[in-house]
């Protein structure tokens, strides 16, 4: 398995080169010109060194080349920097937004709190509920159970995230009051009244998020737990006289998960592609807001390096569902 494990993180580097390029190559064709959106306000010699940051003027290779520099060569040592005091990264051109004229990476670590408290959050929630969910309507196929979470579900996988939670906030907010419409995100959690008012705020964005991810997951663990209930190994347990519970939450769950495990793990990228249109409408002020504000302002260094950050958490959780697998089902060996 570790042997494995190494050989998918060295072949993940020419995948995660290749995306890259690609995603370069595909900003290269916007129109327009990059230095367009910067004020008149800056100064010609901030001008200048932003452009020596991203190689305008020059071949799309050399400046996807001084991308690569600046991403995997400068920033690890402006973060080495940061926690240990030294001057490695001192003086050296690093990706600058054509937003905001500071360091994209310093503006993605200021924003990855917020996206995670909240996408998260959702997602733990979401797969909890899930689970317990699928396993329970399978068991009891054809009850009301099974039919009201099967009619329960399909419309929460039906409704999309920009529908969910404009709704949530007529409802909740306006009708009710019960809940802020917009995420405080300079809220300082120092005191009990302070976190109260953090669980207030965040239980919106994350009801609509979990509500996708619940829909989605239960389905599938229900599929999967249907078709193993339906096994000879199940009879063989029942005939040896196991108890339901073992039957159930022990063999037939293990073996049921292993599908079930590639959803929940490919699931995390994508959790985080709804969280765009959901960190917009709650104005949560995470990476997903900050990528609609960056294609809204062409500013293309920072839409470089999102995209590049969710083609990254794609590649490792993909990974780490193969992995899983072995871990579930002894008879998965990677050789």
């Amino acid at each position: 398995m570790l042997t494995y494990a190494i050989r998918r993180l060295v072949l993940s580097v020419p995948t995660l080169l290749f995306i890259s390029f690609a995603i370069f190559m595909l900003l290269q064709l916007a129109p327009g010109d990059p230095m367009a959106q910067v004020p008149l306000t800056v100064p010609p010699e901030v001008k200048e060194k932003m452009r020596q940051a991203l190689g305008l003027g020059e071949a799309p290779l050399v400046q996807y080349w001084k991308w690569l520099v600046q991403m995997f060569w400068i920033e690890p040592q402006v973060l080495w920097d940061n926690w240990f005091g030294t001057s490695f990264s001192e003086g050296k051109l690093r990706v600058i937004s054509w937003q905001t004229r500071s360091p994209v990476m310093d503006i993605v670590i200021q924003r990855i709190p917020q996206t995670l408290w909240v996408v998260g959050l959702s997602y733990i929630v979401g797969v909890l509920i899930a689970l317990p969910i699928g396993i329970y309507s399978a068991y009891r196929q054809y009850s009301l159970f099974d039919q009201s979470g099967t009619f329960i579900t399909m419309i929460g996988f039906s409704i999309p995230p920009f529908f969910t939670g404009p709704l949530l906030i007529v409802i909740f907010s306006v009708q009710l009051g019960w809940f802020p419409s917009i995420y405080d995100t300079t809220l300082v959690v120092d005191s009990w009244a302070a976190f109260k008012v953090q669980l207030q705020q965040m239980i919106m964005p994350v009801m609509v998020l979990a509500l996708q991810t619940t829909a989605q997951l239960s389905r599938y663990m229900r599929a999967s737990m249907l078709d193993n209930l339906n096994q000879d190994y199940v009879r063989t347990a029942r005939a040896k006289g196991l108890s339901e519970a073992v039957v159930v939450m022990v063999h037939v769950l293990r073996n049921s998960m292993i599908p079930v495990v590639t959803v929940i793990a490919l699931g995390v990228p994508a959790i985080f592609g709804g969280a765009i249109i959901t960190e917009n409408v709650f104005k949560v002020n995470g990476i997903g807001q900050l990528l609609i504000t960056a294609l809204f302002a062409n500013d293309l260094p920072m839409v470089m390096t999102l995209t590049f950050i969710f083609a990254f958490l794609i590649v490792l959780f993909n990974l780490i569902a193969d992995i899983l697998y072995g871990v579930l089902d002894p008879r998965i060996r990677y050789d």
